[in-house]
């Protein structure tokens, strides 16, 4: 389970950083890690049925990206990869008939290219935003929470800080980590100046030594860190809105575009999760909670033109 600050606060700091809204481009060749010819990548934005889930099986372990990420996935003390993303997935796949299931840690801004081009891992288990750019690259199964946002506030939250507008109306100063997709809501708001920290526990430091007002991250992860805190606490969670539309926060898995039957495989397993209530008791000892399940569908954060929510 996702650790709190005191003793653990280093190997947090470590572990935490938050998805980036757009994902990283570059890569490294196809050849440089050994890509076989038959192993072929698909005309761009074409969906294919694909091999790899009965390659997967015959060899009997799947390769998660994953990007040191708490509570979404991350290696912990013990050198064992957990988290949201991946306690899923250690669930999944061996109902899919694949036992084993191995992490490839990598930076966040890594993950798409590594699964595309480098082929490093086989699927995206971090907890990845879905959004229309990423799924012009991945496949996306569909989403497996939804989160809304918070703030990490000095106690007693004296700006009384609600929202983005608020942040803005009462030119405040406002803090969010690295790549955050916070960033982003924050200005669509009308926030002119985002200070950009590396993660909830930088942001949490700077709130509790009055350097900022308020860090903007998801509920979870604000909630997680200032756990124990006698400075700074976690406002109530918000929808977030970008031109009069919600914001949706919605994670899931990615994976290549010619892998479909993966996917739908996949997709079917989840959607048994979702049915049974198996998920949020995986899920629950990450600081995810009834309200962070969800019945969004693909279909609701991409458009289908490119085939991605077939």
């Amino acid at each position: 389970m996702a650790p709190p600050l005191g003793n653990n606060e280093g190997s947090i700091g470590r572990a935490v950083r938050r998805r980036a809204l757009l994902s990283g481009a570059g890569g490294a060749a196809l050849a440089a890690f050994g890509v076989s010819a038959c192993s072929r990548v698909p005309e761009e934005g074409k969906v294919e049925g694909g091999d790899l889930l009965d390659r997967l099986r015959d060899g009997g372990t799947v390769r998660i990206g994953v990007a040191g990420e708490v509570p979404f996935g991350y290696i912990d003390e013990n050198g064992e990869v957990t988290g949201e993303a991946p306690e899923i997935a250690k669930v999944i796949f061996p109902r899919l008939g694949v036992p084993k299931v191995k992490a490839v840690p990598t930076k966040f801004g890594a993950l798409i290219p590594g699964l595309t081009q480098a082929r490093q891992f086989d699927v995206v288990s971090a907890g990845m935003y879905i959004n229309p750019t990423r799924c012009e690259q991945v496949l996306f199964s569909d989403p497996d929470y939804l989160m809304l946002d918070s703030f990490i506030v000095e106690k007693g939250n004296p700006h009384g800080i609600k929202t983005y507008e608020d942040i803005a109306e009462k030119g405040l100063k406002l803090a969010s980590g690295t790549a955050y997709a916070e960033i982003d809501y924050a200005k669509a708001a009308g926030v002119k100046d985002v200070l950009v920290l590396p993660d909830q526990v930088a942001g949490l430091d700077a709130v509790a030594q009055g350097r900022v007002d308020a860090f903007a991250g998801t509920n979870v992860t604000v909630r997680t860190v200032v756990k124990g805190s006698a400075r700074a606490e976690a406002t109530e969670p918000f929808q977030p809105e970008v031109d009069g539309k919600p914001a949706y926060g919605a994670g899931g898995f990615a994976f290549r575009l010619s892998e479909k039957n993966l996917r739908d495989a996949f997709n079917k397993e989840l959607h048994k999760l979702k049915e049974s209530g198996e998920l949020l008791r995986i899920v629950k000892p990450f600081g995810f909670t009834e309200d962070e399940m969800t019945d969004l569908t693909l279909e609701k954060l991409c458009p289908p033109a490119k085939g991605a929510s077939s």
